[in-house]
């Protein structure tokens, strides 16, 4: 402030005379000089620099002494809302004068009460930290890694049940009894026997997983011991997801909530490992999608999203082509090292569509589905050799690795994905319509062929060439034809459901040509043999379902009672050669009169071979074809109507 502000606060010291009047002098002029006004600025400086010095000190003293200063330094010195005079109110109207005791002195004061109350809060927070820092030290480091496991566990889950506006979390969905996920007993008593049977059969695999492999991926049912494939990482409980819906429609209720529970408080998906994005996403993700589905359980749906967004970083690449192979922490891709030059495979990423659709239907959230239908987008962009699908694709360059077209393994399931994206979407879908029956036409025009002995069979065609085998795998096309009659073109249903008759007899032989009654990975249509396996390592069946699931869709669709009995062959054939104490086991050779067993009980025995046979002995009412459809692994997914969405936000 200005020197001359502070003269009248010192005046009276001074007297009358201070300013050098005549009464200034005194007798004999002995008397002290007068104090003038450049003493008087002295003095002032001097209480103005004894204040701020107070402030200072006061202020820095607690910065540097307590346990946080950055928190008091914000708090007390920094805090300028207190010492800065407020804006002007709009309008421009002054705002009343500083109120007595508002200067630097008083605002340092209250801000020292202020800090007085920090202080205490800073100190206990303190201590707090202190005495957590020392409990967790005593910890072992798995308990810690346990603890922390669970606060993120815990974290995620409560952002995903937030429902407030603009919270993360899954959309509310109010569940619907589906049509058909429990049928009628069937009304045939040699039938329902049979369906019986093939109960206990399911209830013999169940129980030997559960005994001796309980949690983790498939049993050892020779050793008595848990087999895990390096195709799901570290992820564990394979045939607990993938027997959940098998179990459900059997009935199996006490089965179905042990599995339940283990799911709730077991399957975890926060692993450090690379997993094959195909294996995980039929078996896990569609095996999590039906049971939701079927249950209305919404752990499983949440379980199926979680899952789900951690497949997301396989579409990562510059095509949007996924990669065969993810670390699912790491979100790094690659292909098999065998795969043409690093592609991906057709039946790997075409074999997405129909669970990243659902996931989209019960999250809310498009990414999803927009992934799986830039697969297409791609795929329509490129030329195919004669009309065909090569089995290999570059994701980097989106061109074609090697031309060779397979209809079993390779490339089966993104056919069947195509026609089954039609039926599920209540047949709007004519984008997969459309290249559904484009293929057929090409793989009749240059895969089919007939043997001398009147067998039908489709070949497999590299760069121009047929390779006259056909794969266990590639048994699947008798039903995906018929189940595709109704939609066929230019009046060819008849057609459509006769190829499939043609194609089921073929397998059926490929079964019948054996010692044990149980087709062999592959069979042969060259040097004089017919529907048999000619080498010695296509002669192993590892409990494959792909002849039992057309035998199905043959019954449903003709109710030709052959497929019936052809089943309760194959039903035979298992039990005779497969079933030992500890499961069922696969065979090494089924041409030879002794059973040499593989020792696996892979998880799909108990997902679709069994729930195939299942069917087959069950009324139609179960699972309706109009209402269900199955992913490659024998899951139902509902068909989403047209209506779905607006019904579902009605009934919220």
């Amino acid at each position: 402030m200005p020197a001359a502000s502070l003269l009248p606060l010192f005046g009276s010291a001074a007297g009358p005379g201070a300013l050098g009047g005549p009464a200034g002098g005194g007798a004999g002029g002995g008397g002290r000089k007068a104090a003038g006004p450049g003493a008087f600025r002295l003095t002032e400086k001097f209480v103005l620099l004894l204040v701020f010095s107070a402030f200072i000190t006061l202020c820095f003293g607690a910065i540097f002494f307590l346990p946080d200063s950055s928190k008091l330094l914000s708090g007390v010195f920094f805090h300028s809302a207190a010492l800065q005079p407020p804006p002007p109110p709009p309008g421009g109207q002054p705002r009343a004068p500083p109120q007595p005791g508002g200067g630097p002195v008083a605002a340092a004061a209250a801000a020292a009460a202020g800090g007085a109350g920090s202080l205490e809060r800073i100190r206990a927070d303190h201590e707090r930290a202190l005495r957590e820092a020392k409990e967790t030290l005593q910890k072992l480091p798995e308990e810690i890694h346990r603890d922390i496991r669970q606060d993120k566990e815990k974290l995620l889950q409560d952002a995903r049940g937030r429902k407030e506006a603009g919270a993360p979390g899954l959309p509310q969905r109010l569940f619907r009894q589906p049509v058909g996920a429990v049928g009628q007993e069937p009304a045939d008593p040699a039938v329902r026997q049979r369906r019986a049977k093939i109960k206990e059969m399911m209830k013999h695999a169940w129980d030997n997983y559960k005994r001796y492999a309980w949690g983790l991926n498939e049993l050892k049912p020779i050793s008595k011991q848990g087999h895990s494939s390096n195709l799901f990482g570290n992820i564990q409980g394979a045939t607990i997801v993938d027997a959940l819906d098998t179990l459900y429609i059997m009935e199996m209720k006490e089965e179905f909530k042990e599995a339940k529970e283990w799911v709730e408080k077991n399957l975890d998906f926060n692993v450090n490992a690379e997993i094959s994005v195909f294996e995980v996403n039929i078996r896990f993700v569609g095996g999590l999608l039906s049971a939701y589905y079927l249950s209305g359980e919404e752990v499983f749906r949440k379980k199926a999203v979680e899952l789900g967004e951690k497949l997301l970083p396989a579409f990562n690449t510059p095509t949007g082509i996924p990669w065969a192979l993810l670390n699912i922490k790491s979100g790094i891709g690659r292909n098999w090292p065998w795969a043409s030059g690093g592609s991906s495979i057709l039946a790997e990423f075409g074999t997405l569509h129909l669970e990243f659709v659902h996931l989209s239907h019960l999250s809310g959230n498009p990414v999803f589905a927009e992934k799986v239908m830039n697969i297409r987008k791609v795929l329509n962009r490129l030329d195919k050799p004669e009309g065909l699908y090569p089995n290999y694709l570059n994701p980097s360059s989106g061109q074609w690795g090697q031309h060779h077209v397979s209809i079993g393994g390779l490339g089966d399931s993104f056919y069947e994905y195509l026609l089954k994206a039609w039926l599920m979407s209540d047949k709007t879908d004519e984008e997969g319509k459309k290249m559904y029956y484009d293929a057929v036409q090409a793989i009749e025009t240059h895969l089919i062929r007939k043997s001398s002995g009147g067998l039908t069979y489709i070949a497999e065609w590299k760069g121009g060439l047929l390779e006259h085998k056909m794969g266990h795998l590639t048994c699947f096309a008798g039903g995906m034809f018929a189940l595709g009659a109704d939609g066929a073109p230019n009046d060819k249903t008849g057609h459509h459901i006769e190829l499939g008759a043609e194609i089921a007899r073929t397998c059926h032989e490929s079964y019948d040509r054996t010692s044990m009654k149980l087709g062999p990975e592959a069979f042969r249509f060259d040097g004089g043999v017919e529907a048999i396996a000619t080498r010695q390592n296509e002669k192993y069946y590892i409990l494959r379902p792909e002849v039992i699931e057309t035998y199905m869709y043959m019954w449903r669709l003709t109710h030709d009672p052959k497929y019936r009995q052809w089943g309760w062959e194959a039903v035979e054939a298992l039990e005779k050669h497969c079933r030992v104490d500890g499961g069922y086991s696969g065979i090494r050779d089924v041409y030879n009169n002794h059973e040499s067993h593989d020792d696996v009980q892979q998880s799909f025995f108990l997902s679709e071979t069994l729930k195939y046979l299942y069917l087959l002995f069950s009324e139609d009412d179960l699972l309706p074809f109009e209402h269900w459809v199955f992913n490659t692994e024998a899951h139902p997914l509902p068909v989403l109507r047209k209506d779905d969405g607006n019904k579902e936000e009605n009934q919220k």
